[in-house]
């Protein structure tokens, strides 16, 4: 019998995911694959992270979860909440900290002797705060950038809203897309302090609305500074700054440079509608932007472009790092706020945040092309249209 046992190993394997929902849970899902079949079921669901959870970042060197609520504003204070993560998924709370309202997004970065602070994005609150890490229960915030500014000439820019963290491929910097103010915030990371140093903004024409974006580079390391990053190489630039807008509907492409002053900067490269003819229907938004091997993919929210379900929109990036528009696929669901690629490069896990659904596809590595539905489970209650309801994020735990 123990001859079947590497045979077995190569049919049955499993995987973790979380998600948060905006009713005030964070649940831990299952994928078994099984003799080439997936099963995504229900592990276990926890009422935590504030009333409104919101977006999950995994330090996987720590095992550590960390989850921003999007309760509270510029005046209203949400949380943060640490999460241990056991080895077979299971989550204990390590701390719950008072934050800027608003959480929408973080990420980890590293400063000198291995430190460690996460950054948070604060949309509805109209700041950024950093923390050090391991958070601790009565900790305060590093520090607390606020922004004011006037309203822009979208009736979603009355004030600034961050919406996403993105860190850069040395380490060096963090890139704020600010859906209210018309740019992506830039800042330069103090290695000793881990604080944050204002540099110039990346700007946007009004009523653009940027909100995710993501770093492309050639060659980079982020424990090797800026070692390589000025260098273009013969296919096209070393580092490419991918966006996409929310309220234009537009993706754009921007040449990196890393200057003397010690801040970046940018020229833009490309500047166009990633959906067939180039143009979006009215009503549909861009969500959130990945990357895997030569392809980005965009989400498309409310084009119920299959039999009602929304949208993906795979893009193709060649050597001289111009992208182009390939095509669209189904999101399984309504309003796709997130979605994820495995390490592996071979399964993507949409979180539909109408529907509250958690769908999985397939995706071939070699051609980038996502395939059929695997798996698809509902988690929570569907949410309406427009509104903080539904599912609100979904991750891999690797």
């Amino acid at each position: 019998m123990l001859g079947y046992l590497p045979l077995f190993a190569t049919l049955a394997s499993a995987a973790t995911l979380y998600a948060t929902h905006y009713s005030g849970s964070v649940y831990t899902l299952t994928l078994n694959h099984r003799n080439g079949k997936y099963d995504l079921s229900l592990a276990s669901a926890k009422t935590t992270c504030g009333g409104m959870p919101s977006w999950l970042t995994l330090d996987g060197e720590t095992s550590t979860l960390y989850c921003s609520d999007e309760t509270g504003d510029a005046t209203t204070n949400g949380t943060l909440s640490a999460y241990a993560v056991a080895e077979d998924g299971s989550l204990t709370q390590l701390a719950k900290v008072v934050d800027v309202g608003g959480g929408v997004h973080s990420v980890v970065y590293e400063g000198d002797d291995d430190a460690k602070y996460l950054a948070i994005a604060h949309y509805s609150g109209s700041a950024v705060s950093t923390f050090a890490l391991p958070l601790k229960s009565g900790d305060k915030p590093l520090q607390i950038l606020r922004y004011q500014i006037p309203p822009g000439p979208r009736p979603e820019q009355d004030s600034s809203h961050p919406h996403q963290i993105i860190l850069d491929p040395t380490g060096s910097f963090i890139l704020v897309p600010d859906l209210g103010a018309d740019s992506v915030r830039v800042y330069a990371i103090d290695k000793q302090s881990g604080h944050l140093n204002t540099c110039p903004s990346l700007n946007y024409t009004p009523g653009s609305g940027p909100r995710h974006g993501l770093f492309w580079s050639s060659h980079h390391s982020p424990r090797n500074g800026l070692r390589n990053q000025n260098t273009a190489t013969k296919n096209g630039p070393a580092t490419m700054l991918y966006t996409v807008s929310e309220l234009s509907r537009h993706f754009h492409a921007f040449a990196v440079s890393y200057l003397p002053s010690g801040c970046l900067g940018f020229r833009e490269t490309q500047d166009f509608v990633p959906y067939p003819g180039g143009e979006v229907p009215e009503g549909v938004s861009l969500a959130e932007l990945r990357q895997a091997g030569s392809n980005l993919y965009a989400s498309i929210r409310s084009d119920h472009s299959f039999s009602g379900n929304d949208s993906l929109a795979t893009l193709t990036r060649s050597k001289n790092s111009t992208v182009t528009f390939q095509e669209l696929t189904s999101a399984h669901g309504l309003v796709p706020r997130t979605f994820v690629i495995n390490k592996a490069g071979t399964l993507v896990a949409i979180g539909d945040q109408s529907s509250s659904n958690v769908a999985i596809v397939s995706r071939d590595p070699a051609s980038g092309k996502l395939g059929d539905l695997v798996a698809n489970l509902q988690v929570g209650e569907p949410g309406k249209p427009g509104t903080s309801t539904g599912l609100s994020s979904v991750i891999w735990a690797e």
